[in-house]
C-alpha cells in the first residue's frame, strides 16, 4: 500500500467511524425527542452531519478501492473525496 492508499484509508476509517457514531446519536435522539423539545431543534443539524459524513465515507471507500485496485477512475474518486472533505470543512467553518 502506497502513501495515497494509506491516507485514503485514514480518511475512510475516520469518516466511517464518525458517521456510525452520529447514526447512533440519531437513534437516541429519535427515541428521546418526545420528552425533550430542545433535542428536536438539534435534530435537523444532526441529520445533516450524519449525512455528510456518511457521504464522505462512501466516496472515500470508492477512492480507496480505486487506488488499491489500480482502476482508471481512481483519480476521479480521489478528487471527489477531497472535494467532499473540503465541503465538510466549509460547512463547519465558523
Amino acid at each position: 500500500m502506497g502513501p495515497l492508499g494509506f491516507l485514503t484509508g485514514v480518511v475512510l476509517g475516520s469518516a466511517a467511524s464518525i458517521a456510525l457514531v452520529l447514526a447512533m446519536v440519531v437513534v437516541i435522539f429519535a427515541v428521546t425527542v418526545g420528552g425533550q423539545p430542545a433535542l428536536g431543534r438539534e435534530y435537523p443539524d444532526l441529520l445533516a452531519s450524519a449525512g455528510l459524513f456518511g457521504m464522505l465515507a462512501a466516496v472515500a471507500a470508492a477512492a480507496f478501492l480505486g487506488v488499491q485496485r489500480g482502476r482508471s477512475w481512481r483519480w476521479l474518486a480521489q478528487g471527489a473525496m477531497w472535494l467532499a472533505l473540503a465541503l465538510i470543512g466549509w460547512y463547519y467553518w465558523p
